[in-house]
Protein backbone atom coordinates (compact mmCIF):
# COMPACT_ATOMS: atom_id res chain seq x y z
CA UNK A 1 0.00 0.00 0.00
CA UNK A 2 1.38 3.36 -1.02
CA UNK A 3 0.86 6.29 1.33
CA UNK A 4 0.03 9.53 -0.39
CA UNK A 5 0.78 13.00 0.89
CA UNK A 6 -2.86 13.37 1.79
CA UNK A 7 -2.72 10.23 3.92
CA UNK A 8 0.41 11.48 5.69
CA UNK A 9 -1.16 14.90 6.34
CA UNK A 10 -4.36 13.28 7.57
CA UNK A 11 -2.43 11.03 9.98
CA UNK A 12 -0.50 14.05 11.27
CA UNK A 13 -3.72 16.03 11.86
CA UNK A 14 -5.35 13.08 13.62
CA UNK A 15 -2.33 12.77 15.91
CA UNK A 16 -2.52 16.50 16.70
CA UNK A 17 -6.25 16.19 17.39
CA UNK A 18 -5.64 13.33 19.81
CA UNK A 19 -3.01 15.39 21.65
CA UNK A 20 -5.31 18.41 21.82
CA UNK A 21 -8.16 16.27 23.15
CA UNK A 22 -5.85 14.99 25.91
CA UNK A 23 -4.94 18.58 26.81
CA UNK A 24 -8.61 19.53 26.78
CA UNK A 25 -9.47 16.69 29.16
CA UNK A 26 -6.62 17.70 31.49
CA UNK A 27 -7.82 21.32 31.58
CA UNK A 28 -11.42 20.27 32.17
CA UNK A 29 -10.31 17.92 34.90
CA UNK A 30 -8.42 20.71 36.69
CA UNK A 31 -11.37 23.08 36.32
CA UNK A 32 -13.79 20.44 37.57
CA UNK A 33 -11.53 19.67 40.52
CA UNK A 34 -11.49 23.34 41.53
CA UNK A 35 -15.25 23.63 41.12
CA UNK A 36 -15.85 20.50 43.17
CA UNK A 37 -13.57 21.81 45.91
CA UNK A 38 -15.63 25.00 46.03
CA UNK A 39 -18.90 23.05 46.09
CA UNK A 40 -17.64 20.84 48.93
CA UNK A 41 -16.49 23.90 50.90
CA UNK A 42 -19.87 25.62 50.47
CA UNK A 43 -21.76 22.43 51.36
CA UNK A 44 -19.66 21.98 54.50
CA UNK A 45 -20.16 25.62 55.49
CA UNK A 46 -23.97 25.33 55.26
CA UNK A 47 -24.29 21.76 56.48
CA UNK A 48 -25.51 20.40 53.14
CA UNK A 49 -25.08 16.67 52.66
CA UNK A 50 -24.40 14.71 49.48
CA UNK A 51 -27.91 13.26 49.81
CA UNK A 52 -29.35 16.80 49.81
CA UNK A 53 -27.49 17.58 46.61
CA UNK A 54 -28.57 14.33 44.95
CA UNK A 55 -32.20 15.05 45.89
CA UNK A 56 -32.01 18.54 44.37
CA UNK A 57 -30.53 17.18 41.14
CA UNK A 58 -33.28 14.63 40.50
CA UNK A 59 -35.23 15.12 37.26
CA UNK A 60 -38.36 17.19 37.72
CA UNK A 61 -37.00 18.85 40.85
CA UNK A 62 -37.27 22.30 39.31
CA UNK A 63 -41.05 21.86 38.95
CA UNK A 64 -41.26 21.00 42.65
CA UNK A 65 -39.39 24.15 43.53
CA UNK A 66 -41.89 26.22 41.56
CA UNK A 67 -44.79 24.81 43.55
CA UNK A 68 -43.50 25.91 46.95
CA UNK A 69 -46.05 27.32 49.39
CA UNK A 70 -47.19 30.89 48.90
CA UNK A 71 -45.45 31.97 52.11
CA UNK A 72 -42.14 31.51 50.30
CA UNK A 73 -43.03 34.24 47.79
CA UNK A 74 -42.48 37.89 48.58
CA UNK A 75 -45.70 39.80 49.13
CA UNK A 76 -46.09 43.16 47.44
CA UNK A 77 -45.90 46.23 49.64
CA UNK A 78 -49.17 47.19 51.31
CA UNK A 79 -49.03 50.68 49.77
CA UNK A 80 -48.71 49.47 46.20
CA UNK A 81 -51.10 51.29 43.85
CA UNK A 82 -53.03 52.99 46.66
CA UNK A 83 -53.99 56.65 46.31
CA UNK A 84 -52.80 58.83 49.16
CA UNK A 85 -54.40 62.15 50.04
CA UNK A 86 -52.13 65.17 49.61
CA UNK A 87 -50.56 66.49 52.79
CA UNK A 88 -49.07 69.73 51.48
CA UNK A 89 -50.34 72.44 49.07
CA UNK A 90 -48.12 75.02 47.40
CA UNK A 91 -49.17 78.45 48.79
CA UNK A 92 -48.03 80.13 45.57
CA UNK A 93 -49.91 77.70 43.30
CA UNK A 94 -52.77 75.81 45.00
CA UNK A 95 -52.96 73.36 42.07
CA UNK A 96 -49.64 71.85 43.19
CA UNK A 97 -49.85 69.32 46.01
CA UNK A 98 -47.58 66.73 47.57
CA UNK A 99 -48.43 63.65 49.61
CA UNK A 100 -45.29 63.79 51.69
CA UNK A 101 -44.00 60.60 50.07
CA UNK A 102 -41.24 60.15 47.58
CA UNK A 103 -39.01 62.89 46.25
CA UNK A 104 -40.19 66.30 47.31
CA UNK A 105 -40.94 68.87 44.62
CA UNK A 106 -38.80 71.98 44.30
CA UNK A 107 -41.41 74.20 45.94
CA UNK A 108 -41.37 71.92 49.02
CA UNK A 109 -37.58 72.05 49.16
CA UNK A 110 -37.74 75.85 48.94
CA UNK A 111 -40.28 76.02 51.77
CA UNK A 112 -38.16 73.66 53.89
CA UNK A 113 -35.09 75.81 53.32
CA UNK A 114 -37.04 78.89 54.39
CA UNK A 115 -38.46 77.06 57.42
CA UNK A 116 -42.02 77.57 56.17
CA UNK A 117 -43.09 74.02 55.32
CA UNK A 118 -45.70 74.07 58.13
CA UNK A 119 -47.55 76.83 56.27
CA UNK A 120 -48.18 74.46 53.37
CA UNK A 121 -49.86 71.75 55.49
CA UNK A 122 -53.37 70.89 54.39
CA UNK A 123 -55.62 70.87 57.42
CA UNK A 124 -58.38 68.25 57.12
CA UNK A 125 -61.86 69.28 58.24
Amino acid sequence: MVRTTTDVQLAKIQKQMAELQKKQQALLSRTNTKALAQIVAIAAKYGITAADIVEEMKPGRSEKAKSRPARMHKKPAATTNKKVAPKFRNPANPAQTWTGRGISPKWVADLKAAGLLETALIHSA
